[in-house]
């Protein structure tokens, strides 16, 4: 299980840069709200790996990145080596 942990904990810290890709970025209001959803699914992700709920937790934080990676794509600051 600590495998699973750890790859959640990586991709929290992954989910992180890209937030922080996306602050540098002219955001539309529509867009802005998407980083935000993103943003509190993350905050989720956190949340369910505190208790121990790795699945929802991985879940959540893949939702996250989805959100994350579509804002990123559409304003051309997707990094495709990821």
């Amino acid at each position: 299980m600590l495998e699973i942990e750890e790859r959640i904990r990586k991709d929290i810290s992954l989910f992180s840069e890209s937030m922080n890709k996306a602050s540098k970025l002219a955001l539309t209001e529509e867009e802005r709200k998407v980083v935000e959803l993103a943003g509190m699914y993350a905050q989720d992700s956190e949340a369910w790996l505190k208790k121990k709920d790795l699945y929802t937790s991985f879940s959540s934080i893949a939702y996250a990145h989805g959100l994350m990676d579509a804002i990123l794509k559409i304003k051309g600051a997707y990094d495709e080596d990821k």
